[in-house]
């Protein structure tokens, strides 16, 4: 179970990364409202990796957490902010998710 918090926490890192750059775009009210979701998902992550680590290592718990976080907010970036799509780019892309499996399969 504490991974799936693990998992959900590192997706609403990807949404509060995805808040930021949609109010960076946006202006006024529209702005504000998207600095809102970016406190609530930030809050919801961090309760979520509070509770997962309190069962898994912190080592393995906080790197897998922003490697969901980084791997998903590069995926977003390419995907909706239509940021380049290089071989560089995805080369390390799979590489970092690789990794992220690597330490789920040897943590206990």
């Amino acid at each position: 179970m504490n991974w799936i918090y693990l998992v959900v926490a590192g997706l609403f890192e990807v949404a509060f990364a995805a808040c930021l750059g949609k109010a960076k775009e946006t202006t006024g009210t529209e702005a504000t409202l998207w600095y809102v979701g970016f406190l609530v998902a930030l809050a919801i992550s961090m309760l979520l990796l509070i509770k997962a680590t309190q069962e898994l290592p912190i080592g393995t718990a906080y790197a897998v957490w922003t490697g969901i976080g980084a791997v998903g907010t590069v995926l977003l970036g390419i995907f909706v902010f239509k940021e380049p799509a290089t071989f560089w780019r995805l080369f390390f892309l799979i590489t970092l998710i690789a990794s992220i499996i690597g330490l789920k399969v040897v943590s206990n």
